[in-house]
């Protein structure tokens, strides 16, 4: 262990003076002593200016006004906007294009869930054409028949069945190419007696 310890030292040694010798090997400029060196050094260091920084931008302060009446400051900053032939920055981007409001009216209020998000809760079939009780996310329920239109893909009943709701949906893909698909929904039984 002792050997171990002392090998480990002298190689430690040796490459702190090998980095040593290294790092010194460089010699002082020709003929000039220690003091020489550091007085001429300095006299470099001062010659040498630094890069000076660009100035810095302060931004304006604005001032401001106290009211008065109700000692609320109120800053003024010289900016007024002028809404003339700017859209509202409040108003929905859906009231501007009428395509789409007249495909959310036919759609009703069924026509912004996905299918996914909609239940079926009950299916009556007493009366002539059946009819099924379906429940959006928030938990108002709707009751839809055959050709009613439900989801958001420009979905329509096609069918009504003993515990299935039969939706038929047209998907637009990036190309603009229309596929239509049939999503069952079922409805989901309750457990127990």
């Amino acid at each position: 262990m002792t050997t171990r310890r002392t090998s480990a030292f002298w190689t430690l040694a040796a490459a702190a003076s090998l980095g040593t010798a290294i790092g010194c090997s460089q010699e002082t400029p020709a003929g000039l002593a220690a003091n020489e060196f550091a007085a001429a050094r300095a006299a470099a260091v001062q010659g040498a200016k630094p890069a000076t920084p660009p100035p810095a931008v302060v931004p304006a302060t604005p001032v401001a006004k106290v009211d008065p009446i109700s000692g609320v400051a109120q800053i003024e900053t010289g900016y007024t906007y002028d809404p003339t032939g700017k859209r509202d920055p409040f108003r929905s981007f859906v009231w501007d294009r009428p395509d789409k409001m007249q495909a959310i009216a036919e759609a009703g209020p069924l026509g912004q869930f996905d299918l996914s998000q909609i239940e079926v809760v009950e299916v009556v079939w007493r009366i002539g054409n059946a009819r099924a009780l379906v429940e959006d996310p928030s938990g108002e329920s709707y009751i839809v028949g055959q050709g009613a239109a439900i989801g958001k893909n420009r979905g329509h009943v096609v069918s009504i069945d003993d515990n299935v709701v039969i939706v038929k949906e047209t998907y637009v893909d990036y190309l603009g190419q229309e596929t239509t698909k049939d999503v069952e929904m079922r409805m989901r039984r309750s457990e127990g007696g």
